[in-house]
């Protein structure tokens, strides 16, 4: 990782003299998108006026380019640019909102109309130039916000919950594109948000913000597949939250014994460990009791019955009793083919890889 541009070093916000946010060290190298997820209330916009220095922590500092900011912030903050939920437009033209920044800071009439005709066609709204903001569309408002931030070209880029007021097509057309835009500036960014789907998709790493406390950082991939507790595995969708304790141990391979089951995962501690033992519903394949053809390297195939089954958008959730609570996540087809229903027998499989183990404190 390239030398951070943004820090915070041991933050606390407090209000009304309890504590809200602390922050021990927190570093956003250029060019990274750094996503901050966690629930609402978590701290996450807290957290963001802070490094926008739009709020003065309590105490700790932020640091830019490896200095305490100090005094006056108003030469900092020229450095950064902030989009929040609601686009908050001037009452002018698309251009205008584009042009306010470069204007207030004496950028020439030409060279304003230059940078902002550029960035409008970036964001695919070069048509609505000349249109009041009045008349935009929610996606088409947020467009205009996030290409009046950019055409300051900030070396910190805070994006406040942008696209959580937009429907689904319009939020994915503007984070394809927002992805793509990124990819090509050196612009450091520090993107929050509660939907995990976001975070994953634009993210090159991912804090986990709960309680005003960091509680886990790292690959949006490395999270997912191993959350460091059961509130954090909860969040990020693991669905089978089991406990667990280790019965024997051979080459980093458990045999765990979860309620009347007996699970294989990787573990490289001891065995009669208590622990959680956590599995993603998509890493769940089900299979009619009697399919032989089902060719499969998962280590762990269990007899199980269904107990619910649930819509989840274009999926369908499958609850079932295992000998423990176990969730599945399948395609309608695959729902159609078995005719599963509350009552079935199916076959559950899931790869020793796919579970994950989580030492319970205070256990051995």
């Amino acid at each position: 990782m390239t030398e951070a541009i943004l820090g915070l070093r041991d933050i606390v916000v407090q209000r009304a003299g309890r504590s809200i946010l602390e922050v021990e060290s927190l570093d956003v190298s250029g060019g990274e998108i750094l996503a901050v997820v966690g629930p609402n209330g978590a701290g996450k916009s807290t957290l963001l006026q802070t490094m926008a220095l739009l709020e003065r922590p309590t105490r700790g500092a932020v640091w830019l380019d490896g200095e305490a900011v100090t005094g006056s912030h108003l030469r900092h903050r020229r450095r950064m640019a902030v989009v929040f939920q609601e686009p908050l437009l001037l009452d002018t033209t698309v251009s205008g909102n584009v042009r306010c920044g470069l204007a207030l800071r004496g950028v020439r009439t030409r060279e304003q109309e230059r940078r902002a005709d550029e960035w409008l066609e970036r964001f695919a709204i070069a048509q609505l130039s000349g249109r009041s903001v009045r008349t935009l569309s929610g996606g088409e408002a947020q467009r205009t916000s996030l290409a009046r931030a950019l055409v300051l070209e900030p070396d910190i880029l805070l994006l406040d919950e942008p696209f959580a007021s937009l429907d689904t097509p319009t939020r994915e057309s503007l984070m394809d594109d927002l992805d793509g835009i990124l990819s090509t500036t050196s612009t450091a960014t520090v993107f929050v948000t509660h939907d995990r789907g976001e975070a994953l998709r634009l993210g090159d790493r991912l804090a986990v913000l709960m309680g005003g406390r960091m509680r886990q950082m790292g690959t949006p991939e490395s999270i997912f597949a191993a959350p460091a507790d059961e509130e954090v595995a909860a969040f990020v969708g693991v669905e089978t939250i089991v406990h667990g304790r280790i019965r024997d141990v051979e080459n980093g391979l458990a045999m765990v014994d979860v309620g009347s089951q007996v699970v294989e995962a990787g573990w490289t501690g001891s065995p009669g460990a208590e622990v959680l033992v956590c599995l993603r519903p998509e890493d769940v394949v089900l299979a009619a009791m009697h399919d032989g053809s089902m060719a499969t390297s998962a280590r762990n195939r269990i007899s199980a019955a269904v107990k619910r089954v649930l819509p989840a958008g274009p999926y369908v959730r499958v609850e079932l009793d295992a000998g423990f609570p176990l969730v599945a996540l399948i395609t309608r087809p695959s729902l159609q083919e078995l005719e599963l229903v509350a009552g079935s027998s199916v076959i559950a499989s899931f790869k020793a890889t796919a579970v994950h183990l989580i030492q319970r404190h205070g256990h051995t």
